[in-house]
């Protein structure tokens, strides 16, 4: 088939290069306008931008893809179907509409489950033990359109937000393609999605990470797991910033309050939670590269009954 292919951050770019292994014709990539990353401010491109220039598509970058000028471009290619994952502007019903076959979303969760921006991480963080891919028909709904075909991922124990991350993007690919496959066959079978059973994944932000050391340590560690590598789960220390990267959840608890350094040993420490007790096992300080616990102890000063958090 002919394919506009629209995707912005490296969830998509397996699954550009799946459908031109597949022999698919990728006829245009659109994506987000470039931006100025890092201290220097140089120009960065997306990585769906990186792999279609690498594999000899042209590029789209329209700052609003509603705009009529934008609606006008893509009509030009007369495509057959448009595959959209993870693009991150909402399309126009013209747009819709203008293919053969539509839309065709790649999903990173089991919908109706977990619809939004962040569907990946909230799994993790909401302590699911299978999250999985979906390709649905795009309508004019958030993450609402018929679904087409589901497949199942399990998370493992110490699953994060980047490794269920990579697990769903390889598993996305491979279903993009199948589900192609059977619309072009005419075998493709389309259903509709009932009320979500889980809040909205709403798009991820620093403040999420900051530790409420009052909940219990369960959700605490899952918050940690979810929120690796970005944007990082964190409490203060001594007025810096510390960015827990690992921890293992121990059902004891102390007398001390939420947020207490309850025990230091030479390889960890332990933090009071409001159930439980959180060992934290590598971590990060500003200026600093992520390191195991025990690194850290060896360097600085960290007392039984010092208090993590803004309290």
């Amino acid at each position: 088939m002919k394919i506009i292919f629209m995707g912005t951050p490296d969830f998509s770019v397996g699954t550009l290069e799946a459908l031109v292994r597949a022999g698919h014709e990728v006829i245009l990539a659109v994506t987000q306008p470039d931006k100025p990353k890092g201290r220097g401010k140089e120009i960065s491109f997306s990585p769906v931008k990186e792999k279609a220039l690498a594999l000899g598509i042209p590029v789209f970058q329209p700052r609003r893809i509603r705009d009529a000028e934008s609606v006008l471009e893509l009509g030009k290619y007369e495509a057959d179907v448009m595959v959209v994952i993870a693009f991150g502007q909402i399309l126009p019903k013209e747009v819709l509409a203008m293919t053969r076959y539509g839309c065709i979303n790649v999903h990173a969760s089991l919908l109706p489950k977990y619809r939004g921006a962040a569907p990946i991480q909230w799994a993790v963080i909401e302590g699911e033990e299978v999250s999985g891919v979906t390709t649905m028909q795009m309508d004019e709904g958030l993450d609402t359109g018929d679904m087409i075909e589901k497949t199942e991922v399990a998370l493992d124990k110490k699953e994060t937000g980047g490794s269920l991350h990579d697990k769903l993007a390889e598993a996305g690919a491979k279903l993009c393609v199948s589900t192609l496959d059977k619309i072009e066959k005419g075998t493709a079978v389309f259903t509709r999605q009932g009320e979500s059973p889980t809040a909205y994944a709403k798009q991820l932000d620093k403040k999420l990470g900051e530790i409420d050391w009052s909940q219990p340590v369960d959700k605490i560690e899952r918050l940690i797991r979810g929120l690796n590598p970005w944007p990082s789960a964190y409490t203060m220390w001594e007025d810096k910033v510390m960015k827990l990267w690992e921890a293992e959840a121990v059902q004891e608890d102390s007398s001390l309050e939420p947020g207490t350094v309850v025990r230091v040993d030479k390889k960890d420490f332990c933090v009071q939670t409001g159930k439980g007790m959180l060992r934290v096992l590598a971590l990060q300080i500003p200026g600093k590269k992520q390191m195991g616990t025990g690194a850290f102890l060896r360097g600085y000063h960290l007392e039984e009954g010092s208090i993590l958090g803004n309290a």
